[in-house]
Formats: structure tokens, sequence, C-alpha cells
């Protein structure tokens, strides 16, 4: 089981997206934990008071380093230990898959300007979810938690679903389509229900493939691609340099077909 430990200042914020649909089954069916830990509860004052002035001025208030070492200290031991830091590293799919393979990581959520610089050392990693700026870590914490939750096994009722996603293929995912077939002049895709599951995985790919190439080509860079990609991406209009950029292999040959020479029949001499 997987446990994930919030330390924050607003457990209220982060509670139903621990409690409802696909995590909250999960909880049930003792798949994942998620614990909310209130850091106010470690603040040793009567006014439960967290923050402080900062020295050298300025406006805001910063959380102490104490307060974040008491409540850290409460936990059972974590395998990371993450703040939510401008300064750490992209969150990204990569990470959300190496975060699904451990059984506790904790987090702490920071608030008002951020947390005293020393909680650093408290930390096995920092982690930001893009170059902006939020109120606190909640939100950048809920994200993290349904990313990371879906990849624990068995959370997810089928287990390949997570494997086609955006990402996880190192491509944007491909168009999905239901009912009803067509609507507003726009119709389903005849290869979709035609039955073919070989055409059906390559119109996927190639789709996945176009979606990527218009909309985020930086993914390509690290995308694994296939020949057949090449020349789908080729079909598209990838330029011969974007290729090599993207380490796309060499098409595959076509097989030319060698006429076959008419033997020579046999004739038999007259006697």
């Amino acid at each position: 089981m997987l446990t994930f430990s919030f330390l924050t200042l607003f457990p209220e914020l982060l509670a139903p997206f621990a409690s409802e649909a696909i995590v909250g089954k999960a909880r049930d069916r003792g798949l994942l934990d998620v614990q909310l830990v209130n850091m106010r509860g470690f603040a040793e004052n009567r006014h439960l008071k967290v923050d402080d002035t900062p020295y050298g001025g300025g406006a805001g208030m910063v959380i102490r380093v104490d307060v974040a070492q008491r409540a850290l200290a409460n936990l059972p031991p974590a395998d990371e230990v993450v703040l939510f830091s401008p300064a750490g590293e992209r969150f990204d799919q990569a990470m959300a898959e190496e975060f699904a393979t451990r059984s506790h990581l904790a987090f702490l959520c920071g608030r008002y300007e951020g947390f005293d610089a020393r909680v650093e050392g408290l930390v096995t990693r920092e982690v930001s979810l893009g170059d902006y700026v939020m109120m606190g870590g909640e939100a950048a914490a809920a994200c993290v938690l349904e990313a990371v939750a879906r990849l624990v096994p068995g959370v997810l009722g089928d287990e390949d679903s997570h494997r086609a996603d955006s990402f996880s293929s190192g491509l944007l995912d491909y168009p999905e389509y239901t009912r009803p077939p067509e609507w507003a002049g726009h119709a389903v895709p005849e290869v979709l229900k035609g039955g073919n599951h070989a055409a059906i995985a390559a119109w996927r790919r190639a789709q996945a493939l176009e979606r990527t190439f218009r909309r985020r080509p930086d993914l390509l860079v690290t995308a694994p691609l296939t020949p057949q990609d090449t020349v789908v991406l080729q079909a598209l209009g990838a330029t011969e340099a974007q290729l090599r950029a993207w380490q796309a292999p060499a098409p595959p040959v076509k097989k030319v077909r060698r006429k076959k020479t008419p033997r020579p029949e046999s004739g038999h001499g007259d006697l």
C-alpha cells in the first residue's frame, strides 16, 4: 500500500481529493492511504501560530522550520520527503511513475511566503509543477496525488488503461470517440467502427503522432519512435533536420518483388 502524507495548514482543501472518486475507492479497498497532517498541531503555542516575520524585513510571513521538523518527526519514515518549490524539479509523468513505486511519500505544502529556507535540509526532493506562482502547495499536492495514485496497481479498473495515456507513451494521447456516431456534422472515423484491431491500432498511433507533431513537437525529442513512425512524420511534413533532432530511425526499406523469369521449356529433340 502506498501512503501519502501531506503536511499542510489547510487539510480541508485536500480532503475532497483524498476521499472522493477513484482515490476514495482505492482507499476503501486498502490500495493506498492519504494522511492529512495539520502543521498547526505542532506549533507548541497557545494560538497555534506556525509562522513569523522574515529576518531582514519584507512583506508576508514565513513558516517556521521547527514546526515543520516536529510535524515530519511525527510521521513514519518516508521514502521521499518532498517540498513544493519553484526551484524544484519539474513534475512529469516519469516522476509520477517513479513515485508510484514507493511505499510512503511525505509532502510539505507551503503557504504565505513559504518555509524557512532551513526546511530544505529536511527534505529529499524539491518539486515544481511549473513556472507560475500559486497561493499554496495544496493545489500542487492534489495534482501529484491524482497523477501518482492512478499508477498504483489495482487503482484503475483496467491495468493497461494508463499505458496509452498522454506522456506515458512519450506522445500525446490519440482522440477518443463514443456515441452518437454523428453529431453536428462530425462523424466518428470509420476505422474505429470496422472491428479491425490492427487498423485501429495503426490509426491511433498515427493520430497520436500527428497531435504531438502539431501541438507538442518538443515531446518527440524523447519519444521512442519506430521506423513506421518516421513514415507517418514524413507524411505530416517533418523535415530531415527535425527527424535527426528526434533521432527518428530510418523508415523501413520497401521490399522490391523480383519478377519471376520464366523457365525455358525443356525441349525434346527429334529422334
